[in-house]
C-alpha cells in the first residue's frame, strides 16, 4: 500500500496524533541540547556589536556630507530597531541544514526510510522543525530579552495590540514559508548528485534579498518592488516592517494574504517535487 494511500484511509485525527508523537519526542531531544541553544544565541549576538558601530559610521559620515539624518526613511534607532528585529524574524524563518539534509538523503539513500514507513517525509520534517523552533525560543528567551532591554531607546514606540497580533502571525507564517522555501530547495538533490555549491549561492542570496542585511526600502525603487514580490522578503524583512510600523492598514492586510499564499504556495510545491522526484529515485545506499 502506498503511503498516499495509506493516510487516505486513516482518518485525520490518527495523523495529528501520529505527527504530535513526532513533535513531543523531537521537542524533548532537541531540549538536552538547550545549553548549546543558549550559548550560541548569546554568541550570535557579538556581530550585532559590529553592525551597530558600523550603521552609526554610516549615519554620522552621511550627516557630515549631505546633511541627511535618515535613510529611505529610516533614522539611526529606526535602522538599528530594524537589524534587532531581524533577528527575530530569522529565529523562525531559518532552517539551517534543512536543505542540505534533505538533499544528503535523497543521495545516500537514506530516503528510503520514510518509504518503507507510514511517514510523510514533510510532515515529519515540518514536526521536527517546529520542535527545534520551540526548543530554540524557550532557551533564548532570556539572552534576547537582555538584549531588547538593553536596546529599547532604539525604539521609539511599542506596537498597538492589532499591529502586535499582526506581527506575531508574521512570523509564524515567516516559520512555513522559510521551511517550504529550504524543502523545495532540497529537492533539487533529486536531479543533481551534488548540490553543496548551489544551495551555498542560493542562501548566501537569500541572505541579502530576504532583508536581512538592511532594509529592501534601501534599494532603488524598481528593485525594491522585485524584492517585495519575492517570498524572501517574508523571511526577514516583512515581519520587522510591520512592528515597525512602516506596513499598516490596507498594506498590512494585503500582506498578510500575500505571505499565507506563498506559504500554501510553497508547501505545495514542495511536495509536488517531492512527488515527481520519487519516480526517478533509486534508493541506493542507505
Amino acid at each position: 500500500m502506498s503511503i498516499v494511500a495509506d493516510s487516505a484511509l486513516r482518518p485525520p485525527s490518527s495523523i495529528l496524533r501520529k505527527y504530535g508523537r513526532i513533535f513531543r519526542v523531537s521537542l524533548i531531544e532537541r531540549l538536552h541540547y538547550r545549553g548549546d541553544f543558549f550559548f550560541s544565541t548569546i554568541l550570535r549576538f557579538l556581530p550585532m556589536l559590529t553592525t551597530i558601530l558600523l550603521w552609526r559610521a554610516v549615519y554620522i559620515g552621511a550627516e557630515s556630507t549631505t546633511g541627511a539624518t535618515s535613510l529611505a526613511g529610516y533614522g539611526y534607532s529606526d535602522m538599528v530597531a530594524y537589524l534587532l528585529l531581524v533577528h527575530i524574524s530569522r529565529m523562525f524563518s531559518s532552517m539551517p541544514g534543512l536543505a542540505g539534509g534533505i538533499a544528503r538523503d535523497i543521495r545516500d539513500g537514506s530516503l528510503k526510510k520514510y518509504l518503507i514507513q507510514p511517514l510523510d517525509m514533510v510532515g515529519y520534517l515540518l514536526a521536527y522543525r517546529t520542535a527545534h523552533k520551540v526548543a530554540y525560543i524557550v532557551t533564548s528567551f532570556l539572552p534576547y530579552a537582555a538584549l531588547f532591554t538593553a536596546c529599547w531607546t532604539y525604539f521609539e514606540h511599542f506596537p498597538d495590540a492589532p499591529t502586535l497580533a499582526a506581527y506575531i502571525l508574521s512570523l509564524l507564517l515567516a516559520f512555513l514559508v522559510g521551511f517550504h522555501f529550504e524543502a523545495c530547495v532540497g529537492m533539487v538533490g533529486f536531479w543533481l548528485l551534488e548540490v553543496s555549491s548551489l544551495l551555498y549561492v542560493i542562501m548566501t542570496l537569500n541572505y541579502f534579498v530576504s532583508g536581512h542585511m538592511f532594509p529592501i526600502d534601501l534599494l532603488p525603487p524598481v528593485w525594491a518592488t522585485v524584492l517585495k514580490a519575492l517570498p524572501t522578503q517574508y523571511m526577514a524583512y516583512f515581519p520587522a516592517a510591520v512592528f515597525l510600523g512602516r506596513i499598516q492598514g490596507s498594506d498590512l492586510v494585503w500582506g498578510l494574504v500575500a505571505e499565507a499564499g506563498w506559504a500554501l504556495a510553497l508547501m505545495l510545491l514542495a511536495r509536488m517535487l517531492y512527488r515527481i522526484g520519487l519516480r526517478r529515485y533509486s534508493a541506493f545506499g542507505g
